[in-house]
């Protein structure tokens, strides 16, 4: 960077919400620390000298090189990967464990629900952690339980240890809570869009790998190699990420700098966490682990937007199980069927490419003028990619009559549609919850993902009942119904992005979360005119 901002707006994918209010007015350090150019707010009456984000921005995340930032985000894309491909692995591994524990395979889901489930609880209940005592060791401690989680699963004696082994591995999965979190730590709020969308591909992108690799365990290896497999992925990505990740967590990263200027002979400089009586309060914890719930059932564009993400995710869990009774059609064996999720993964590259242009033009026009978007633009995109999730589950549904009539490349194409579809409406309805909410978006994006996990675990079971029972034993068309009727549901949950993209700003004046975003931008913009 040539040299430090403006002093900045909160970072909007941030979770310190509870220290949304506070406002750092210094600007940057002109010269090594003098005390005597600090201004007195920084001045306690004991003489401790606050440190600020903005009087060390270029040693904080935001001053990192482009390239180490992302090396950095690259490596945070393999956990995210890693953390997804646990989940959705596992559906290779019911077969298998129903014949080693003698259960039914509805039984035997109950390990990939359970998982999702506290995965969708997980990632919340590490949020503060994180924002508090740093990113790295919160994520360190979060792949560590979940690696040794994985070791009950491999070596269980019966199918209730697996069940608790998963339960508890789905609970210490951090998830999106630090690396969007990071994201932040690392980009100002309206430069985020690109490392934003390379998380968003990393999070549906793990979740169609698994089913790809577990096809590959399921033919050749015992059930416990698919709890070994995950063990292996999972400790790789836990040692790379020991290895080049930093800590970059602004407050902490403040902390230490501050440390070096004790040692340096500035004794009267300390940290913003240093400066605390109490660093976390569960007053504190509560208020953070409680509002993403309260934004879920309040917030009209949380909850609607939250609901069709997460039906979209459940979509890529449903086919998990309805791929194979599809394909067996065509006399795909546990291979082919797993190749079949190629062009899912195809879908996710096309649809993040194809965010490229919307938002370098958005970036452009930002540039020209901070205040020129509203935050519904960033739903422009998905008014056009949207709609391809309910013509990709219609096509799909109607290709899966099977053969002589369809190729089994015909539903594979449709799959891929549906794909685009999941990954725009993911990186649309993240981006717009952080443009809306500004410090309250990690809340607003948490009841996000708590419904695409909480979701796409209850689709674990829903998913084979409803195609082997649809319309009852032999009905001819029991494939190509369920999936209408998932075609007829997604026409409904999308009407939300509509009526948000048009009616969005009246909409956001009746939200207090939105309006204290208001007048923080009105606010910082009255500081920046009085300095003019």
């Amino acid at each position: 960077m040539a040299g430090p901002s403006p002093p900045r707006q909160k970072p909007l994918g941030d979770q310190s919400e509870k220290h949304a209010s506070e406002d750092s007015s210094s600007g940057p350090m002109s010269g090594q620390g003098s005390t005597e150019e600090k201004p007195p707010g920084n001045q306690r009456a004991d003489g401790k000298i606050e440190l600020t984000e903005e009087e060390c921005y270029d040693q904080l995340g935001f001053g990192f090189s482009t390239f180490k930032k992302w090396k950095i985000l690259s490596v945070i894309f393999a956990v995210q990967v890693s953390m997804n491909f646990n989940a959705s692995v596992y559906a290779n591994n019911v077969i298998p464990l129903t014949e080693a524990f003698t259960i039914s395979g509805q039984a035997a889901r109950v390990g990939q629900m359970i998982f999702l489930v506290a995965y969708a609880f997980g990632s919340e209940l590490w949020a503060p952690w994180s924002e508090e005592f740093g990113r790295w060791p919160v994520l360190q401690i979060s792949l560590f339980l979940v690696n040794i989680w994985q070791i009950p699963c491999a070596v269980a004696p019966n199918f209730g240890t697996i069940v608790v082994a998963r339960f508890l591995g789905g609970l210490s999965s951090a998830g999106g809570s630090v690396t969007l979190g990071m994201v932040a730590d690392m980009w100002e709020a309206d430069d985020q869009q690109y490392a934003v969308a390379f998380i968003v591909l990393s999070s549906v992108g793990g979740s169609v790998v698994g089913p790809i690799v577990g096809a590959f365990q399921q033919r050749y290896l015992s059930w416990q190699w698919n709890f070994w497999i995950q063990l292996i992925f999972g400790v790789a990505v836990q040692a790379v990420h020991a290895a080049i990740v930093p800590e970059t967590r602004s407050s902490v990263m403040v902390d230490r700098i501050a440390k070096k200027k004790r040692k340096a002979g500035e004794t009267n400089v300390y940290g913003p966490n240093e400066m605390k009586e109490n660093r976390l309060s569960w007053k504190e914890i509560s208020v953070i682990w409680y509002r993403p719930f309260q934004m879920f059932v309040k917030e009209p564009i949380v909850l609607w937007l939250s609901l069709l993400s997460g039906f979209s995710d459940a979509l890529i869990f449903t086919f998990l199980e309805s791929f194979q009774p599809v394909y067996k059609q065509w006399n795909f064996g546990t291979i082919a069927v797993g190749l079949a999720f190629i062009p899912i993964v195809i879908g996710y590259f096309l649809a993040w490419f194809s965010f490229f242009p919307v938002i370098n033009k958005h970036q452009k026009i930002r540039k020209r003028d901070p205040d020129a978007l509203q935050p519904e633009a960033r739903l422009w995109w998905l008014l056009y990619t949207a709609p391809l999730e309910t013509i990709g589950l219609f096509g799909f549904a109607w290709t899966s009559i099977g053969p002589p009539h369809v190729h089994w490349i015909a539903p594979m194409i449709f799959s891929c549609l549906i794909a685009i579809a999941n990954y725009c409406i993911y990186m649309a309805t993240i981006d717009y919850m952080i443009a809306s909410y500004g410090p309250y978006s990690a809340s607003a994006t948490g009841g996000n993902a708590l419904a695409r996990d909480f979701l796409a675990g209850i689709a674990a079971m829903y998913s084979v009942p409803m195609y082997q029972g649809f319309g009852g034993e032999g009905y001819k068309y029991h494939l190509e119904w369920p999936t209408t009727f998932l075609a007829i549901v997604a026409i409904l949950v999308t009407i939300p992005i509509y009526i948000f993209y048009w009616k969005g700003p009246e909409i956001r004046k009746k939200s207090r979360f939105a309006q204290t975003l208001a007048s923080d931008k009105q606010a910082s913009s009255s500081r920046r005119a009085s300095r003019v």
